[in-house]
């Protein structure tokens, strides 16, 4: 298995309307629970600066064979779904095993 990075940023015109953000926030959340609990291996979060401030965006970490199954999950994220996001996949290559 391959791990995967999906970073985003919520699109500007979303940014100040903060019940639509929460409505989709909560969906995803959902969504990552969905996977978890079908076996996958996923991790998501999202990123503050130095005095904990969110807007940097998110991140999200998921396990799959390929890149192409990674996609296919990464694409049913409702944030992803409703086009909130501005995102983007990419394979990590770990360095670091012996």
């Amino acid at each position: 298995m391959s791990i995967f990075v999906k970073t985003e940023i919520i699109k500007k015109e979303f940014i100040s309307n903060n019940k639509l953000k929460k409505k989709f926030i909560d969906k995803h959340i959902s969504w990552v629970k969905e996977l978890k609990k079908a076996g996958v291996n996923i991790k998501s979060g999202f990123l503050v600066n130095e005095i904990k401030e969110p807007g940097a965006g998110g991140l999200l970490i998921i396990e799959a064979k390929t890149y192409n199954d990674a996609l296919k999950m990464i694409k049913e994220d409702p944030m992803i779904k409703n086009k909130i996001v501005d995102w983007k996949l990419c394979e990590w290559i770990d360095i670091s095993k012996e």
